[in-house]
C-alpha cells in the first residue's frame, strides 16, 4: 500500500495543484487531484494481465479548468438537478444559479468541482486515504449555511476504492454529494454499449420533458431501464433516446449498504461493482459527449462512458416525498460508495 504526492499544476491565482497516487499493491491505481477532488485515472490490469485506465479525463490542469462534463469530479453543494433554481425553506425561498436550461445543475456556476480542496494523507497496513477538506462559505451557490464538508478517498488491498462523505452545517441547508467518474472498462476505447450492466433497483423516478422528477416512483419492470438482471447497455438504449439519464432507486433501509450495480466488459474481464448507502444512483451513459480531447490522445464520443452517481434523488428539496436532503445544524451528513474492481 502506497501513497505518492507530485505537482500537477498551478491555477491562476498562483495556488498548486497536487495529484496523488493510491496504490493497492495488488494490481490497482487510482490518480486523484485536489481541484474539484478529481478522480484522474484508475488504473487496473485485464484478463491477460494487461494494466488500462478505466475512467475518462485529461492530461493537464489546464483542460481540467475549461468547460467539461464533470469528469471524475465531487460534485456539490447539490448534485443533479433543482427545478428552476429554487427552493423554499422555513419560509424563505432560496435562488439559485441556472446553469442548465433553466435548472440548478450540479452545484451551479462555481460548484465543488471547481474549488481547491485541502489534502492530507493517512496510510495503515490495510488501506491508504487521501482526505479533502473544503469550507462552503454562507449562500454560497444561493445555498445557506456555513457547510465543513470532508471527502475522503481509500483504497484497500481488496481493490475497493471508498469515497466517504461527511458534512456539518450551522443553518438548515441541503445537500447531495457524490462523485461524477465516467467509466469505460475497455481502457477508455470505443463506446460502452457492449458493457454489461446490473442495477438491483426496482423503481425509478419518471422525469418530465426538462429532466426533473414528475414526482412519481414506479417500478422498472417493463421499462428500458430494468436492469436487474444483467444486459448489455446498448440492449434498449435507443427506446430511451438520446440515451439512458434517470435516477433509479436503490430501496434499501437508509442508511444501509447494498450492493447496487455491477459492470462488466466481456472483452476484458474487468467487472466494477458498486456498493452505497445512498438511496439512488443515476444512470447517466455520456448522451452529449461530443469530441472531446481526452487522455492520452483519446478522443471522447457520444457513449463513451457510463456514470454511476450514487445520490440522493433530483429535485428533492421540492419534492417532500423523496428521501430528504435536509440537513440540520447538529446533525452530520454521512453517506459511503464502494466502487469494487476485479478482472
Amino acid at each position: 500500500m502506497d501513497i505518492v504526492k507530485k505537482h500537477f499544476g498551478t491555477l491562476p491565482g498562483g495556488k498548486n495543484v497536487e495529484l496523488f497516487t493510491l496504490s493497492s499493491g495488488k494490481g490497482m491505481e487510482v490518480d486523484i487531484i485536489n481541484y474539484g477532488g478529481i478522480i484522474n485515472a484508475i488504473r487496473i490490469p485485464d484478463k491477460h494481465k494487461e494494466p488500462g485506465d478505466v475512467v475518462l479525463g485529461f492530461d493537464t490542469l489546464e483542460e481540467y479548468l475549461g468547460e467539461h462534463p464533470y469528469f471524475g469530479a465531487i460534485v456539490g453543494r447539490f448534485a443533479n438537478r433543482i427545478e428552476d433554481g429554487e427552493f423554499e425553506m422555513d419560509g424563505t425561498t432560496y435562488k439559485l444559479a441556472r446553469n442548465n436550461n433553466g435548472n440548478h445543475l450540479h452545484g451551479g456556476l462555481e460548484g465543488f468541482d471547481k474549488k481547491l480542496w485541502t489534502a492530507s494523507v493517512h496510510k495503515t497496513l490495510d488501506d491508504v486515504t487521501l482526505k479533502l477538506g473544503y469550507e462552503s462559505k454562507d449562500m454560497e451557490e444561493g445555498f445557506p449555511g456555513n457547510l465543513m464538508t470532508e471527502v475522503n478517498y481509500t483504497l484497500n488491498r481488496d481493490n475497493e476504492l471508498i469515497i466517504s462523505y461527511r458534512a456539518t452545517t450551522d443553518r438548515n441547508t441541503h445537500l447531495n454529494l457524490t462523485n461524477h467518474s465516467y467509466f469505460n472498462l475497455n481502457n477508455q476505447r470505443g463506446t460502452i454499449l457492449d458493457h454489461e450492466l446490473m442495477i438491483d433497483a426496482e423503481q425509478y423516478t419518471p422525469f418530465k420533458s426538462n429532466s426533473i422528477p414528475d414526482g412519481s416512483i414506479k417500478p422498472v419492470a417493463g421499462t428500458p431501464y430494468d436492469f436487474r438482471i444483467a444486459k448489455a447497455i446498448g440492449e434498449d438504449i435507443e427506446k430511451v433516446s438520446p440515451g439512458y439519464d434517470n435516477n433509479l432507486v436503490a430501496g434499501q433501509p437508509y442508511g444501509e449498504m447494498k450492493r447496487l450495480a455491477a459492470l462488466h466488459h466481456p472483452g476484458t474481464g474487468r467487472t466494477m461493482e458498486v456498493l452505497t448507502t445512498q438511496p439512488g444512483v443515476q444512470l447517466y451513459t455520456s448522451n452529449f459527449i461530443d469530441r472531446i480531447p481526452g487522455k492520452d490522445g483519446m478522443v471522447y464520443k457520444k457513449h463513451s462512458a457510463v456514470c454511476l452517481e450514487t445520490q440522493h434523488f433530483p429535485n428533492t428539496p421540492n419534492e417532500p416525498s423523496f428521501p430528504s436532503t435536509l440537513l440540520k445544524p447538529g446533525e452530520e451528513f454521512e453517506q459511503v460508495t464502494i466502487y469494487r474492481f476485479a478482472w
